[in-house]
């Protein structure tokens, strides 16, 4: 369970749209499938899931300077949480 959610992800388009339609984002391992985030989120946070989706960011080819380089392969998921059901990343 714990290694399958690395990490969220918390960015201003994130903030929003957990605020407005209760969907949070999440880096996740690249092997993890929906129904496993679904369980893990699900164990983590004692919150109820209705929907997963999910995208893999490609390999790009950045470059800094003349120093070539590569951002890597990750997996980020979208999970919705059943109406209701919230929680914070940031304990106060």
């Amino acid at each position: 369970m714990y290694n399958i959610i690395k990490r969220p992800i918390v960015t201003e388009k994130n903030t929003l749209r957990s605020n407005f339609h209760n969907e949070y984002a999440f880096e996740v391992d690249l092997n993890a499938n929906r129904t496993e985030i679904k369980k893990a989120v699900e164990k983590l946070f004692g919150v109820k899931v209705v929907r997963v989706n999910t995208l893999i960011a490609r390999k790009e080819a950045k470059r800094l300077g003349k120093m070539p380089g590569k951002r890597i392969l990750w997996k980020k998921a979208i999970v919705k949480l059943k109406e209701g059901d919230k929680f914070d990343f940031v304990a106060s």
